[in-house]
């Protein structure tokens, strides 16, 4: 077996731009997407012309191009996308600081009825609250995603 190195082929060839331009691409559809791309997906920008090795190559150099700054290229679990930097974080919380939303008595305690006696239905919170449960309560957790209907009774 022999220790060939993979080249792109010379663009006026096949078609395909030189690999500084096929870095930019790259660049710009991760910077621009809002989830991580897939291998398969980053192939799509180029008609599937360029090969999986190249690819992933030019992803490895793109990652070590961006060495040193805020910003990373990371390969993860549902694709290759740019993050900040955990060093980072603490400038960009700043920027829009997310507090915790606040939640009354009412909707602490139906959450904890829900969490610990889940399935559980409208009226069991009733009756172990033993108050009318509101109909606000239960959107509100629902607008959250802390809770969701799983069927009807």
């Amino acid at each position: 077996m022999s220790n060939r190195s993979v080249s792109l082929p010379p663009p006026s060839l096949s078609g395909l731009p030189s690999p500084c331009e096929i870095k930019r691409i790259l660049e710009t559809a991760l910077l621009t997407s809002t989830e991580p791309l897939q291998l398969s997906e980053l192939k799509k920008l180029f008609e599937e012309e360029l090969g999986s090795d190249i690819l992933r190559r030019l992803l490895e150099e793109l990652r070590s191009d961006w060495d040193g700054k805020g910003i990373a290229l990371a390969k993860v679990a549902g694709g290759w996308r740019f993050h900040a930097r955990p060093g980072m974080q603490k400038y960009l919380d700043r920027l829009n600081p997310q507090k915790p939303p606040r939640y009354s008595r009412a909707v602490l305690e139906t959450l904890a009825i829900i969490a610990y006696r889940q399935p559980v239905t409208r009226g069991d919170i009733e009756d172990i609250r033993g108050v009318a449960v509101s109909s606000q309560i239960l959107k509100t957790l629902e607008a959250r995603s802390c809770v969701g209907a799983i069927g009807h009774k």
